[in-house]
């Protein structure tokens, strides 16, 4: 049995329901069973002084992933767990503008974005870029999120 919690710690109007939908569906897709992890909506400054404390960059970013599977000698009785995903809404509303689709659409960008980082997936490099975008385009699409 897969567990997430989902925590809106500003005062904007996030779909928790469609976020649960789109968790489930992407936890389905990548056949994921026994995971837990949190997904956190915070404001521009939250995210900044968390980009800045952890990642040493001074400035305010869509989506940040801390995987606690990076330390491979934490054992879990109960399956995987995973970590947290922290997603700016300033930067989701900003985005889905600037891109020209739906704030739906770049929330499930974020979320299926931060979840593949937790499982493991970077894009650090080209090859890393191709395979990890690939992969959440195909949620996404499964999904009814298409661009």
């Amino acid at each position: 049995m897969n567990r997430f919690e989902i925590f809106n710690e500003t005062n904007e109007n996030i779909d928790i329901e469609e976020e649960k939908k789109i968790i489930e569906y992407a936890l389905k897709h990548e056949n994921l069973e026994n995971v837990e992890f949190n997904v956190i909506f915070v404001d521009s400054e939250k995210i900044r002084e968390i980009n800045k404390k952890y990642r040493n960059i001074d400035r305010v970013t869509d989506v940040i992933s801390f995987a606690l599977e990076d330390d491979k000698s934490m054992p879990f009785e109960f399956g995987r767990l995973l970590g947290d995903i922290y997603i700016c809404v300033e930067r989701m509303k900003d985005q889905a503008e600037e891109y020209g689709h739906s704030l739906l659409r770049e929330q499930g960008f974020l979320t299926v974005h931060g979840l593949l980082h937790l499982l493991g997936y970077d894009h650090m490099t080209k090859e890393e870029e191709k395979i990890m975008f690939e992969k959440q385009e195909l949620i996404l699409d499964g999904y009814g999120l298409k661009r």
